[in-house]
């Protein structure tokens, strides 16, 4: 190819991207023109991204939140999505592993729901699932394992019980007021979507202090600010930004960035493996360089989600800052045994540390001032029933 010709490939595709970019922008300010919500963001805050076919609306967002507390919308009329993500505990619920609705035990811990607007991607470790409305479709009608154990049998069923409930009658037709029909799947789930997405938490003492009000804001938690944000710990890296989360993307975000981490966790036998059915995304892409390897959940009222890790298998927060010290955990017995420290498929960043006892309390400290209390008693995001 010529020069002049390559210079003019170069130019069509900058034009095609610049067009692209625009037509995505416009997309996003006509979304946000049909939005009727109000997100209550400090001004620093951009808005999050939204599934331009499920607008954001306060009708849609109190069906959600009915729903959301609601055991009915479960196979044994035992579960709601309140049962796995408790408001006082910043919508996780406290177990190492969460329960589905007939016993069954999740392999995984249950995430945090703060802000899981911002999510770049939803779940531990599923790189496909991008928007809360696939997200919210899973634990309903997953069958491995069971969690809310819907299936096509019984939906008739759950949704006659919905029925029978007098308050959604008028909830449907104020959240869907152009649809004919109500008590569908997909309003259902839009409707769950744009409550969750709505959980926003942006009022810690640590967001104060950025405003310039330290009260709240010990020196011991800004001794842990820069300790956090320091090279020497590295934690930035996967958790920085306003999110604290490396995954994360809003409406200016140019690319979207989803990156996962193994963070040396476990190496059975030395070979670099993780437990059968809690092996990040590899059970996706079956590439070994993917073994173990999770998101980066938000660190936002970190201090009220333990125990930690994609399993549970961190009890406390003291212990997670020990676990990175060490640059990854050592099993010495049983059958997960094997140095994490020099699993193979480990993050370059999680390279280890020292901690005085003192500089350990001032990180845990700022850890929590990422609490937000004003989130968790919102009567907005409380049980309306």
């Amino acid at each position: 190819m010529s020069c002049y010709s390559l210079i003019i490939s170069l130019m069509a595709s900058l034009t095609l991207s610049i067009a692209c970019r625009d037509q995505s922008q416009t997309q996003i300010h006509d979304t946000a023109a049909q939005e009727d919500f109000t997100w209550n963001l400090p001004s620093h805050i951009p808005l999050p991204i939204i599934d331009p076919e499920n607008p954001m609306s306060e009708a849609k967002f109190q069906l959600g939140r009915h729903l959301f507390y609601d055991e009915r919308l479960s196979g044994n009329a035992s579960m709601s999505c309140s049962s796995c993500h408790q408001q006082e505990k910043a919508f996780s619920d406290g177990r190492v592993l969460a329960i589905g609705s007939t016993g069954q035990t999740h392999p995984r811990n249950s995430q945090s729901l703060s802000n899981v607007a911002y999510n770049a991607t939803l779940t531990w470790a599923n790189s496909v699932l991008i928007t809360v409305e696939k997200q919210v479709f899973v634990p309903l009608f997953s069958e491995t394992p069971i969690e809310h154990g819907l299936t096509r049998e019984n939906w008739p069923d759950v949704v006659l019980k919905l029925k029978l409930e007098a308050r959604y009658t008028d909830l449907f037709k104020m959240a869907y007021p152009e649809d004919s029909d109500h008590f569908t799947e997909a309003q259902i789930t839009k409707a769950l979507a744009v409550f969750v997405r709505g959980l926003t938490s942006f009022d810690s003492p640590y967001d104060r202090h950025l405003a310039g009000d330290n009260k709240g804001y010990s020196e011991s938690a800004a001794a842990g600010e820069k300790l956090f944000f320091s090279e020497k710990m590295e934690c930035f890296h996967c958790h920085g930004g306003y999110n604290f989360s490396d995954s994360t993307a809003d409406r200016t975000t140019s690319f979207i960035n989803r990156p996962f981490h193994n963070t040396g966790l476990y190496n059975i036998d030395n070979t670099g493996r993780y437990p059968e059915g809690n092996r990040g995304i590899f059970e996706l892409t079956s590439r070994e360089s993917d073994m173990g390897r999770f998101r980066a959940p938000s660190l936002r009222n970190v201090a009220k989600t333990a125990p930690y890790m994609h399993d549970g298998s961190v009890a406390e927060l003291s212990n997670v800052l020990d676990f990175y010290s060490a640059g990854g955990r050592n099993i010495t017995s049983g059958p997960h045994q094997g140095d994490g420290r020099k699993n193979p498929f480990k993050d370059g960043f999680v390279t280890g540390f020292t901690l005085s006892e003192q500089e350990k309390r001032d990180v845990i400290s700022f850890l929590e001032s990422l609490t937000d209390e004003k989130f968790l008693t919102n009567p907005r995001f409380a049980n309306p029933w």
